[in-house]
């Protein structure tokens, strides 16, 4: 049962489930997805489950992403077990988008990536002093994905196309101040929050304002007025502009940064956040997403981008194109296409 890498089981009218793959941060493959899946399915109509947590075991974190060397790997070849886990992994995430019982996650430590997509489609999402949340896949040559095209547009003002775009990482009382996390609890109190919500468990909202605390002022807040008015554009050579011209010590930090990403990653994923912020569905840009993950895993840049930072550890990616005019709008719109009936993703 301990050796399962995510353990399922009704407890007390919740149904939970429990990443356990501390080892590698449950970091997510297509097995944990699919376990995942057959356990929300087989609750969604049981009368006996009143509402879903979850959460992970061990100390490091509650999930730091998708199995990123899998997916370099099957996108050198011919990524049909990316695609295949992809397809997998978005399935999850709109099934928790759509479920009709209150979920709750618990996301104690390190929660970015595919941990993000498990936990943002959660009604009640509770953060600790110990969590750092972050999208940081323009630093590998991804985009945001896992519905990144979604929640970020959705974020107050421009934050969610800074955080896009920088991969910047953020602790609570960022994360509760923006709406990412709906609560704060210390991570002392978490073991007494999970067992009120076994004891209330048709009311995971009620035990967690009940039981929050607060996280703090927002350092963001600082910022917040820069950010809305530097990365309002549609283009990231505008973006790029605002903030040279800007000056301030921050912009030009931030400049910094976004000079290290992959320029295709950040056009890929300011036109994916433009176009998330007009769809009405998340349907839709799950079907989006996953047209562009299949064919960016296949770019040099994703596969430069995991050899610099996982495979070889050197943190000195070769992007190419090298700089944003080698990026065209044509190269955009192939990896954007949408994919023929018969190949494109679909709910379950």
């Amino acid at each position: 049962m301990s050796e399962a890498e995510v353990i399922t089981r009704i407890e007390s009218g919740v149904g939970r489930i429990t990443l356990n793959r501390p080892k590698a941060i449950h970091a997510l493959n297509r097995a944990m997805c699919e376990a995942m899946i057959e356990a929300l399915l087989a609750w969604r109509e049981d009368g006996a489950v009143k509402s879903v947590l979850i959460d992970h075991a061990g100390e490091r974190g509650f999930c730091a992403g998708g199995d990123i060397r899998m997916i370099a790997e099957s996108g050198a070849g011919d990524a049909s077990e990316a695609k295949a886990f992809f397809k997998t992994e978005y399935q999850l995430n709109h099934l928790m988008f759509e479920y009709p019982k209150l979920i709750t996650a618990i996301v104690d430590g390190i929660v970015m990536g595919g941990g993000v997509g498990i936990s943002e489609p959660a009604d009640v999402r509770i953060a600790t002093e110990r969590t750092t949340y972050a999208m940081p896949e323009t630093g590998i040559g991804l985009f945001p994905d896992v519905g990144g095209g979604w929640f970020l547009p959705r974020l107050p003002g421009q934050t969610g196309v800074w955080l896009a775009l920088t991969g910047a990482r953020l602790k609570a009382a960022d994360t509760v101040a923006l709406g990412i996390h709906t609560h704060f609890a210390p991570s002392e109190s978490v073991e007494t929050l999970k067992a009120e919500l076994l004891a209330h468990p048709a009311d995971p909202k009620g035990v967690a304002d009940r039981l929050a605390g607060d996280a703090g002022p927002a350092p963001l807040d600082a910022h917040r007025e820069a950010i809305d008015r530097l990365f309002a554009f549609d283009t990231v050579e505008e973006i790029f502009a605002a903030l040279e011209t800007d000056g301030s010590d921050w912009a030009q930090k931030q400049l910094d940064i976004l000079k290290t990403k992959s320029p295709q990653s950040l056009k890929v994923s300011l036109r994916q956040i433009r176009t998330g912020a007009t769809l009405s569905s998340f349907a839709d840009n799950m079907g989006m997403e996953y047209a562009l993950g299949g064919r960016v895993v296949q770019t040099h840049d994703f596969q430069e981008g995991v050899r610099a930072v996982i495979v070889d550890k050197d943190n000195a990616p070769k992007w190419s194109p090298a700089d944003l005019s080698g990026v065209s709008d044509a190269s955009l719109d192939a990896l954007f296409a949408p994919l023929p009936a018969d190949e494109a993703w679909s709910p379950l």
